[in-house]
């Protein structure tokens, strides 16, 4: 009876402890690919007149003479501003000069960033009383910075002479971030190394049929 007993028990041993380990395997890759690339291209053209009054060529550009002030009359883009831009083109022919005045004595001339006229574009002396005199032809040249009125500091405005193309030389060198992208850095598949809990299996420590004798 004791033997029975003891050999029941060894059975329940056995069933209950042997291969009690599955794996806990936690192999879960970790590699994200972060290569995010930034290279947006930022090729924006800067060319372009920048601000001004595009004149178009051989059109008589007029004023009214004012001691604080050119005022422009001809043509109507200019009528009525203070000193305006100019943007004319290289090498095209144009007409300036003045028609009506405050009755101070004014002049109109040319000049370059230095101050100097240029290639003698002036009236000549000042006068009080504006007639064909006070009107001249001129070619526009890279030189030419401004008009003024030579007794009249305040009597100037200024002038861009675009090159041929009309494009004031579109200065946009593509200027693009040179694709800096994350080099795909990505996390190097860290996958924990299936550290699987090795499958500690009870050893079947079976009772040794502790019989009795």
């Amino acid at each position: 009876m004791l033997a029975l007993t003891g050999a029941a028990t060894s059975t329940a041993l056995i069933a209950g402890c042997g291969g009690g380990g599955p794996g806990n395997g936690n192999g879960g890759g970790n590699g994200g690919g972060n290569g995010g690339g930034n290279g947006d291209g930022n090729g924006g053209e800067n060319g372009g007149g920048g601000d001004g009054i595009e004149i178009d060529p051989d059109t008589e550009i007029l004023f009214n003479g004012q001691t604080n002030a050119w005022e422009g009359l001809e043509p109507s883009d200019i009528e009525g501003e203070e000193n305006p831009s100019l943007i004319l083109q290289e090498e095209e022919t144009y007409s300036i000069g003045w028609t009506e005045g405050d009755g101070a004595a004014h002049n109109m001339e040319l000049r370059d960033e230095e101050g100097e006229v240029v290639d003698e574009y002036t009236t000549g002396d000042p006068v009080s009383d504006p007639g064909d005199d006070q009107i001249f032809e001129f070619e526009a040249v890279s030189e030419i910075a401004v008009y003024r009125c030579e007794p009249h500091p305040s009597m100037e405005g200024e002038i861009t002479v675009e090159g041929g193309n009309g494009g004031g030389g579109g200065n946009g060198g593509g200027n693009e971030t040179d694709g800096n992208e994350t080099e795909g850095n990505e996390t190097d598949g860290n996958e924990t190394d299936g550290n699987e809990t090795d499958g500690n299996e009870t050893d079947g420590n079976e009772t040794d049929d502790n019989e009795s004798e």
